[in-house]
């Protein structure tokens, strides 16, 4: 894992809610991927909004999250991004 020198831990009051919002290409299994990493992270039931492109190529997917920690920020951050058809993590 990359380790970053992030300043959530700064910003934010832990535990929080936080929106991710995760842009991939726009395939069935988009959502299932990433409840499936969420899940091993901070288990709990998602409820993700997806929002396609003008063009229908790409997804945006909004999902809520409790974050306990800066550690597990960075954690989810990374581990949506190494998802193969993820291409941004908001």
């Amino acid at each position: 894992m990359t380790v970053k020198n992030t300043h959530f831990d700064e910003l934010l009051d832990f535990p929080c809610q936080q929106t991710f919002k995760v842009m991939g290409l726009a395939q069935d299994d988009l959502p299932a991927k990433i409840i499936t990493v969420l899940q091993t992270i901070s288990p709990n039931d998602y409820s993700p909004t997806i929002k396609p492109s003008s063009k229908g190529t790409y997804h945006a997917v909004s999902i809520r999250v409790t974050v306990s920690s800066k550690e597990q920020m960075e954690q989810i951050y990374n581990e949506l991004s190494a998802i193969d058809i993820v291409r941004y993590v908001l």
